[in-house]
């Protein structure tokens, strides 16, 4: 049996954003979700429109689907494997969407583990860091679990107690009558405990009764060869701690480049501008120019250059990050026009004048330079 179009699916055309999409899932998902429709074909529709979502909803995943359609989607394509970041938002529509419809697919939830925050944290690095990679010390101040009561929230020596307005579950239900979809069921945190599931009565004396304190570690991240302008470095595990057992968040580091005085860089070529003289331009000159490394490496200036004339320098660039070989350097020149010449200068630059048979018209002295001189 052949799939349906993705985009027919959803009821969207092809160019739809991604809020559209996301609004049009929302919608069916609400419509078919088995916990409120209740129709044999309900199961097989919603799990059609969950599909459709998570390919379109994946700016990678879409642009192979629009070029090869459900090709794209087959056995070894990688898109039958929702279990990745796209997939992942599934649980956050569905609880805001329907504010958790008992049954034994949301009882337990609110008190059950929760994954820790994930941090970010800015570094700067100099260009030549940035090139070569650098190991960084990073002061990360997080929330960790407290060890003095071990994360329970109360003080050694006593236990929290079950909530007795929700059981333990950390939510209270509503039984409601719809004349669209018959009895619904609803569940809202227990205004109680506030979700926890159970009642803290002696606080721990260093949380507060909070589970968590705040503390600052130190870290070391290794910041490989090549990064560029914003490029994220994961940390797993490194963000925030979890709640009720859950696993901790991850610290991401986001790189900024501090500029060059010399050094303009695109992707892996660096570029920099080298000022010459028109003796050096006309007659041609070896020049030595500032490699990444602080050497210098020599380059030839044949005669007749001219200005905006461009010589590359193979491999003296940045090297690829999580590849094997270098960018190049790239030297643009400029031929400087001299100023403030001497009269010795400027009579042979009037003699060089005649040689290439150009006339020299110097333009005459104003009223008010003849008046007061060159001051």
């Amino acid at each position: 049996m052949s799939k349906r179009d993705y985009y027919e699916v959803l009821g969207v055309e092809r160019g739809a954003d991604q809020a559209t999409l996301k609004r049009a899932f929302r919608k069916l998902a609400q419509q078919y979700h088995p916990d409120v429709n209740k129709s044999p074909e309900a199961e097989a529709q919603f799990k059609e429109i969950n599909e459709a979502y998570q390919v379109l909803s994946e700016p990678q995943k879409r642009a192979a689907y629009d070029r090869f359609g459900h090709a794209a989607t087959g056995p070894g394509s990688g898109f039958n494997d929702f279990s990745g970041a796209g997939f992942g938002d599934l649980g956050s529509i569905f609880e805001e969407f329907f504010s958790g419809f008992a049954g034994a697919n949301t009882r337990g939830r609110r008190n059950g583990p929760r994954r820790g925050a994930d941090l970010r944290v800015d570094i700067s690095l100099s260009f030549e860091e940035a090139a070569f990679g650098v190991e960084k010390e990073l002061e990360v101040p997080r929330m960790d679990g407290c060890d003095r009561c071990n994360s329970s929230g109360a003080e050694p020596g006593t236990s929290p107690e079950r909530c007795s307005t929700c059981g333990g579950s950390g939510e209270v239900q509503r039984r409601q009558q719809s004349p669209l979809f018959g009895a619904i069921v609803t569940a809202s945190p227990c205004p109680n405990c506030g979700g926890e599931g159970e009642i803290v009565k002696t606080p721990c004396t260093k949380c507060n009764g909070r589970k968590r304190v705040q503390v600052t570690r130190k870290l070391k991240v290794n910041v490989p060869a090549g990064v560029d302008e914003g490029t994220r470095i994961r940390l797993a595990g490194e963000g925030e701690a979890g709640m009720l057992g859950g696993p901790p968040g991850n610290l991401f580091v986001v790189i900024t480049i501090e500029p060059h005085p010399i050094f303009m860089r695109n992707e892996f070529d660096i570029h920099m501008e080298l000022p010459i003289s028109f003796a050096q331009a006309a007659l041609g000159d070896t020049i030595e120019i500032p490699t990444l490394e602080n050497g210098r490496e020599p380059l030839e200036i044949p005669a007749g250059t001219q200005t905006g004339k461009n010589f590359r320098l193979r491999g003296l660039g940045i090297p690829r990050l999580q590849r094997t070989g270098r960018g190049d350097l790239n030297v643009t020149v400029r031929v400087i026009t001299p100023t403030d010449l001497s009269d010795e200068q400027k009579d042979l630059f009037r003699r060089l004048a005649v040689t290439l048979g150009t006339e020299i018209n110097e333009p005459k002295k104003g009223f008010f330079e003849r008046l007061w001189g060159d001051d």
